[in-house]
């Protein structure tokens, strides 16, 4: 009598249990979903004005190259310019001043010019006239673009423009975001969040994040909108309301559903770790490579890159992207079958220089974009090494990448192949945060990582070095570091000269 009379309170008790953890994690969940989308949206609209940036940049790299053409063109005059204007759309007005500020064109102007006109000598200060650079001015509300250039006599002048705000609009931006794909959509606003180009009507949708379109731009910004009854928020709050509808359903069955609740909670808690380790350390390190091969590849398949020799940089940034891709997919493959001792290496003689030089061409286009000064010194007249050219080249560029991604302010990677003392030595050096001395020791370790927050902000596998002491130590060599912390690292693969058989 006393356990039937306890039982329903048991089950009762345990019910409002569930239903508060229920709607906790509901909650939960609810912050979390949003706070993804939130990232993801920030991602999707940073991208799209990245797309918009380099579209824009590229147009007004032709119009300049056109219009630096033109002026040293000899016998010309500002006569020619309104021919050139008739060709090119985008440009909104167009000055041309001497070197002493006089005014060359127009030669009839209006009251909003005399603003324009007035205000772009004084702005270019004298350092200006002696490189052919670019500089962008606020004037009147609107950009504009200045650029020195020389006539077929030498004279510099000084070349002015602002964009036709339509025309951006309608062959730039709408072109380059393109209609909406899926249920988010992004737009282009004006400081006064007024719509510059949405493929569907505002009103009503909700505004996620903005994102600036940068100097380029500074007065617009990209936007992603969702439509209304469609953001996370929304989906939590049926969420809710069903769970509610449903508890006096899961009153009957409370029992079994504990139970199965508890598993499914330990289930997804142990898959969600997972997830959240893997992701933790690899996306981050596949994300860049993917979004730099999605990114000209979008830009290729539009059509907007008409010059062949900059089709062909495009392709062979999206070769090298795709085989750092593959590389970090094959480092984990690799680590998986080291783990599983199923690794074997082909040791034959390898040409040292070839291998040095095709790694770091797989790392050119991340270099020149992020400012890297490169050297490389490799001893004239090497003999070829016994080596497995693969695994080798794949520690060499693990080693790269970790110089790439350690660098603070001193931006500069320095590699060197030489023989020393009978040894073949490949040298990876950088001038970043360095790595403390009493940790050097364990950085050969898998899944180790110097505990300092400086290193922690940069996420990775946590296996690449330890790959390389695999590798190195599968040819009868060894690994060494030599650093200082906030002076860079020296890393050296040691090989020895002499064949050795291939170890698993």
């Amino acid at each position: 009598m006393r356990l039937s009379a306890v039982a329903p309170l048991a089950i009762v008790l345990a019910a409002a249990v569930l239903a508060v953890l229920g709607y906790l994690s509901l909650r939960q969940w609810q912050a979390t979903s949003e706070l993804l989308f939130r990232q993801q949206s920030r991602e999707m609209a940073t991208m799209a004005a990245e797309k918009v940036r380099m579209v824009l940049n590229q147009m007004e790299d032709e119009i300049v190259g056109r219009l630096r053409a033109a002026v040293a063109r000899p016998g010309f005059t500002p006569d020619a310019l309104p021919a050139f204007l008739a060709d090119a759309p985008l440009v909104g007005r167009l000055y041309l001043f001497d070197r002493r500020g006089h005014l060359l064109f127009p030669a009839a102007f209006t009251d909003r010019d005399a603003a324009a006109i007035a205000a772009i000598p004084g702005a270019i200060p004298e350092s200006f006239w002696e490189r052919e650079g670019r500089m962008r001015l606020g004037v009147g509300g609107e950009t504009i673009l200045a650029t020195v250039l020389k006539t077929a006599a030498g004279a510099p002048v000084l070349a002015a423009f602002s964009r036709d705000p339509e025309v951006l609009a309608r062959d730039i931006i709408a072109r380059t975001l393109g209609p909406r794909a899926g249920q988010s959509f992004v737009a282009v606003i004006d400081e006064q969040e007024r719509p510059v180009y949405s493929p569907e009507p505002l009103a009503g949708a909700e505004q996620v994040v903005t994102v600036s379109l940068g100097a380029e731009l500074p007065s617009w910004r990209v936007a992603l909108y969702q439509p209304a009854g469609l953001s996370p928020r929304e989906a939590a709050r049926r969420q809710i309301a069903l769970f509610t509808a449903a508890f006096g359903l899961l009153l009957l069955v409370i029992v079994g559903g504990l139970a199965a609740t508890w598993r499914l909670v330990r289930r997804e808690t142990q898959i969600a770790r997972l997830k959240s380790d893997f992701v933790a350390n690899v996306s981050h390190d596949l994300k860049t490579p993917l979004s730099l091969i999605r990114m000209f590849g979008e830009t290729l398949e539009m059509g907007r890159v008409t010059d062949d020799r900059q089709r062909q940089e495009y392709y062979r940034v999206i070769t090298r992207e795709s085989e750092r891709l593959s590389r970090l997919i094959d480092n984990v493959l690799d680590f998986s079958r080291i783990d599983g001792g199923r690794r074997t290496y082909d040791i034959v003689p390898t040409a040292v220089e070839p291998l040095v030089r095709d790694t770091l061409e797989a790392f050119e286009y991340v270099l020149r974009q992020r400012g890297f000064a490169l050297t490389v010194r490799i001893d004239p007249g090497l003999d070829d090494a016994p080596l497995d050219g693969g695994a080798v080249a794949q520690a060499l560029a693990n080693l790269i990448d970790n110089a790439i991604k350690y660098s603070a302010d001193r931006k500069s990677v320095a590699v060197e192949a030489r023989v020393e003392d009978g040894r073949l030595a490949l040298s990876v050096a950088d001038e970043g945060i360095g790595i403390p001395r009493v940790e050097q020791a364990r950085i050969f370790e898998k899944f180790y990582r110097v505990g300092r927050s400086d290193t922690q902000g940069r996420r990775g596998s946590g296996v690449g070095l330890a790959l390389v002491r695999h590798v190195v130590e599968a040819h009868g060599g060894r690994a060494t570091v030599e650093s200082e912390p906030g002076r860079g690292s020296r890393f050296t693969l040691w090989f020895p000269l002499d064949t050795r058989p291939a170890t698993a």
